[in-house]
């Protein structure tokens, strides 16, 4: 069994070259699921973390979500990717405190966005949070991958331009890999690889086509499915329910 520090070294290893698939997955089993197939590394989902505890996405307290997340590494001898949300903190200072919290469940990376619930936090303020979660992963494990995302599409007015920007500052504040959930149009996908390179790229899928292959043409290192593997696993259980159902009297 590989210990931690190997599993976050295979993890960065695989962002320096190639491309890969990082699906999400949502309690321990589906963790054991997905390893089995042969992925290389894991992703937990907020989304689905919290659909599996019966509740809405962004309804899991910090304490629910550490203990998630060592469920997962656990579950599993792949490095897991933490979907940390805001960090469950608007200042640096509780970003960098909580992030600490999150690495000592054994995960490979981390992920830190710029929604705070309500708005997406001041350019300034973002790049602060991300400085300060890096500060904190290089006083622990320098290894641990810190991935700077933007939730540009709560931002109805951020053009992609703006949010290539935001990327780019991410990456100087310390962020080891670029996320921006819905920059998906190839040509704006090819200038935000380019704009952070050499430092890597992670893309968003929902649909499992052809696609993802554009997408690793376009020098794309990583491509995660968000919550849209539990989706099709309960719309699955919906349907079968449903037809269930009508005989139940």
């Amino acid at each position: 069994m590989p210990s931690i520090s190997d599993k976050r070294l295979t993890f960065r290893a695989l962002h320096e070259e190639g491309f890969f698939i990082i699906p999400n997955v949502w309690d321990a089993g589906s963790a054991v699921r997905l390893t089995k197939l042969g992925f290389k590394a894991l992703a937990s989902t907020s989304a689905g973390a919290a659909w599996a505890a019966g509740k809405d996405d962004g309804g899991l307290s910090r304490d629910e979500v550490l203990e998630h997340l060592k469920l997962l590494v656990d579950a599993t001898d792949l490095p897991i990717n933490a979907d940390f949300e805001n960090g469950f903190a608007d200042d640096p200072a509780g970003v960098a405190a909580n992030v600490a919290m999150a690495i000592e469940t054994g995960i490979a990376g981390i992920s830190i966005e710029d929604w705070s619930g309500s708005e997406i936090y001041a350019a300034d303020l973002a790049c602060e949070r991300i400085a300060a979660a890096r500060a904190a992963i290089d006083a622990i494990d320098p290894n641990v991958m810190l991935i700077g995302r933007s939730e540009n599409f709560r931002a109805p007015d951020m053009t992609v331009a703006d949010s290539i920007a935001r990327a780019v500052a991410y990456a100087e504040a310390g962020a080891d890999c670029l996320f921006v959930p819905f920059i998906l149009d190839q040509g704006a996908v090819a200038e935000l690889v380019a704009a952070v390179a050499p430092k890597p790229v992670n893309v968003v899928i929902h649909d499992y086509d052809a696609s993802i292959q554009a997408f690793a043409a376009l020098g794309v290192r990583r491509c995660s499915v968000g919550g849209s593997l539990a989706n099709r696993a309960w719309a699955a259980v919906d349907e079968a329910a449903h037809r269930l159902r009508q005989f139940d009297s």
